[in-house]
């Protein structure tokens, strides 16, 4: 086996790419990409590398979430500035659930591509080539809009430095203080229909009043008003990937630089093909979506290839198949795990195998079903011996009307309010923070019977 090449994936089967018609333009725009600085740095990825193998060890929780695809025409600190104050408002409710670090990772700054089920689409008899994201082609439905333009990766970097730069500041800069971010929960809990998750908010706020009293403040404790905010993407645009990818002086590793973690999609996984072939070498942590069509001896090559030195935070596995389905396809793909002895992450994506047509036409993702399958997950994990460490969500920090149900009931006929993506339906803030509640009792459950089997053991031992 050769000596892995950022260009190596070039020779390989490409899928869910486009066919740029202007050669000199994609080479033009390749070149001032890789004089660019990268976006993130070896350190912060390797950071996030350990976080993650804490995960897998059941030490720590991944929180991952954000846009379904980000949008040039929707990009606005105030957006940013929503999605990562549901985030932290999520991640707090989670920590207290699970009682361990969550580690906080979004879909931001990179996820500006999305994989298709059709190379194009018909509106009104006019077929044109698919919207595959605003990295690569224009929403508006005309033939100049839905030409790739190389271009479009010059603009999704300048917004994705943007986004980091505005996220490190929040992150930093007392925008993240742990009381400031539990007060906005403590208003998601006042209406009405929200009254079932009080009294864990009220917990929290008892805990918090302790740890004053006990002299814990934001002044002389640095973690309770700063929040280390990672970023990922799905790496589906190669020459964007290859153009960002950066050698590593401390480690004589390549970087992915356009992301801390990146992952691969359930269409693009085929062992021997383009993506895989990418995000062997590079030395952050990679995803991989494992959808229905995933069989165990895939999993177990992709797990070599990927992974071959069995390294701890290196592979996250995110489960997406769909409410009712997960106890027919993830038990066997746990086990391919254990048979192999394999360090993964197990997560939860409870989003992609849940969308539906609505009666009203939009595509939408019940929340019951999201709910429902994030349940499945943590219940076969705990049939097979797993340990379910973390979820990812399609979700947005704005008021939106695109997913039905939760508290506050969206249905099939509000959907038209505010539905506002440009591609697949994302839980609004609302729904968010009130399934990260339902999770945080998950995790709740899931700690009182380990702890219950521990002691049972424990007496069994002394008996």
């Amino acid at each position: 086996m050769g000596k892995w090449q950022k260009t190596g994936w070039r020779a390989k089967p490409r899928v869910q790419m486009p066919d740029y018609t202007d050669a000199a333009a994609l080479a033009a725009a390749e070149a001032q990409l890789a004089k660019y600085p990268p976006l993130v740095f070896a350190g912060e990825a390797r950071r996030l590398k350990e976080l993650l193998g804490s995960a897998a060890r059941g030490e720590a929780f991944l929180l991952q979430g954000g846009d379904c695809a980000e949008s040039f025409d929707q990009f606005s600190a105030d957006g940013i500035r929503d999605t990562f104050k549901v985030m932290l408002q999520m991640a707090m409710v989670l920590t207290y659930g699970a009682k361990v670090p969550v580690i906080k990772v979004g879909r931001m700054a990179g996820q500006f591509a999305k994989p298709r089920s059709a190379p194009t689409e018909t509106v009104d008899g006019v077929e044109l080539p698919t919207y595959r994201g605003d990295i690569i082609n224009d929403l508006a439905f005309t033939p100049e809009g839905r030409v790739p333009d190389p271009q479009r990766m010059l603009q999704a970097y300048t917004q994705a430095a943007a986004t980091l730069n505005l996220i490190r500041a929040f992150s930093s800069g007392g925008y993240a203080d742990v009381n400031r971010v539990h007060g906005w929960t403590l208003g998601f809990t006042e209406g009405e229909k929200a009254e079932r998750f009080r009294e864990m908010a009220n917990r929290i706020s008892d805990t918090l009043d302790f740890m004053r009293a006990a002299g814990v403040t934001r002044e002389s404790a640095h973690t309770l008003s700063t929040v280390d905010f990672y970023t990922s993407h799905e790496s589906l645009l190669l020459e964007y990937e290859e153009a960002l990818t950066r050698l590593d002086s401390t480690s004589g590793k390549w970087l992915a630089g356009s992301g801390h973690l990146i992952w691969i999609g359930d269409r693009t996984r085929q062992p021997d093909g383009a993506h895989v072939e990418f995000a062997s070498g590079v030395l952050n942590p990679i995803g991989l979506k494992c959808g229905p069509t995933l069989t165990p001896e895939d999993l177990k090559v992709l797990m070599a290839k990927l992974n071959p030195e069995n390294e701890a935070g290196r592979l996250t596995l995110i489960a997406r198949f769909g409410a009712g389905k997960a106890g027919d396809h993830l038990p066997k793909l746990i086990r391919a795990v254990q048979e192999e002895g394999a360090n993964v992450l197990w997560v939860c994506d409870p989003m992609h195998g849940n969308t539906i047509k609505s009666s009203s036409g939009y595509k939408t993702r019940p929340f019951d079903a999201v709910l429902r399958e994030v349940q499945e997950f943590f219940a076969v994990c705990a049939a097979e011996g797993a340990n379910p460490g973390g979820v990812h969500f399609e979700m947005t920090g704005q008021d939106v009307t695109e997913c039905t149900g939760g508290v506050h009931a969206v249905s099939d006929a509000d959907l038209s309010d505010r539905y506002h993506t440009a591609c697949d339906p994302r839980l609004n803030a609302s729904q968010s923070l009130e399934l990260a509640f339902l999770v945080a009792e998950e995790l709740t459950a899931l700690r009182g019977r380990s702890e219950g089997q521990n002691a049972t053991g424990s007496s069994a031992g002394v008996l």
